[in-house]
């Protein structure tokens, strides 16, 4: 049973375009705010509550502060091409940021989570600190063959066999019950990130990546590119870490340096 720190508090928040945005917290009100962005086609539930990372920071004294990405989890899905203009989810994020009248906090992203606050670390968003997990160099400055296959697996996700390499992607959107127009929309939109900019940005970086997960490229070479970057391996692959307490842990530790 949940304890006052671990229990999950709900709200709706309006993104940029006023679209309802669910946010989910954990931890005292009042704690040092992290904002978590879960990765593609995930939710808050799947990538911080389920295997207790949320938790893991709330005990350590952090308010854990994790939205559902637009078109995932519990926020809004729209259709209309208007509701997806190019870097969307950085112009949500900072509509979460402003409606929760965040100043001073850390700012934590996993797969696309990680792009997200890639982008919004070389626009220069300037948290305390920041990780991106579960990425690499290769899954920032070469998006465009990643975000193909996504579009492929959306695109043929009633045809796949269990041998196409869409496989397992295809069986993640159809478990995750996502929204095959508004993940596409999403996709297309895409999130610029200016490799240069962030490699200059003077905060502390934490690439937290598992062992055996080159799914967005090489983690170490991304952490050597950051001012101020450090490679963090945790156990298991893409999609294994996830279930790893160590990545809660990785993320716990560095933060509190």
């Amino acid at each position: 049973m949940a304890n006052s720190l671990t229990e999950v508090r709900t709200i709706l928040l309006p993104g940029f375009d006023g679209a309802a945005l669910a946010i989910h917290e954990m931890g005292d009100a009042g704690a040092w705010p992290v904002l978590l962005l879960h990765g593609l086609f995930s939710s808050a539930e799947v990538n911080w509550i389920k295997y207790g990372h949320a938790a893991c920071l709330a005990e350590a004294g952090f308010r854990v502060i994790m939205p559902d990405l637009r078109a995932h989890g519990q926020s809004s899905a729209p259709h209309e091409v208007s509701a997806y203009p190019r870097n969307v989810l950085l112009k949500d994020a900072r509509a979460v940021i402003e409606g929760l009248h965040l100043q001073d906090y850390d700012l934590c992203g996993f797969s696309l989570g990680a792009r997200t606050s890639a982008g919004l670390l070389a626009e220069g968003l300037r948290p305390r600190r920041a990780i991106l997990a579960g990425m690499g160099l290769e899954g920032l400055g070469g998006w465009e063959g990643r975000r193909q296959f996504f579009l492929d697996a959306i695109d043929n996700r009633e045809t796949v066999k269990r041998d196409d390499p869409h496989f397992m992607a295809v069986m993640f959107i159809k478990t995750m019950k996502i929204d095959p127009v508004a993940a596409r929309l999403l996709l297309v939109a895409g999130i610029d990130v200016d490799l240069g900019a962030l490699a200059a940005v003077q905060i502390p970086i934490g690439v937290v990546c598992g062992g055996e997960d080159q799914d967005n490229g090489s983690a170490p070479k991304l952490a050597r590119q950051l001012a101020h970057g450090r490679y963090i391996e945790v156990p298991g692959t893409h999609m294994s870490c996830i279930g790893c307490p160590e990545l809660g842990q990785a993320i716990r530790g560095f933060l509190c340096e």
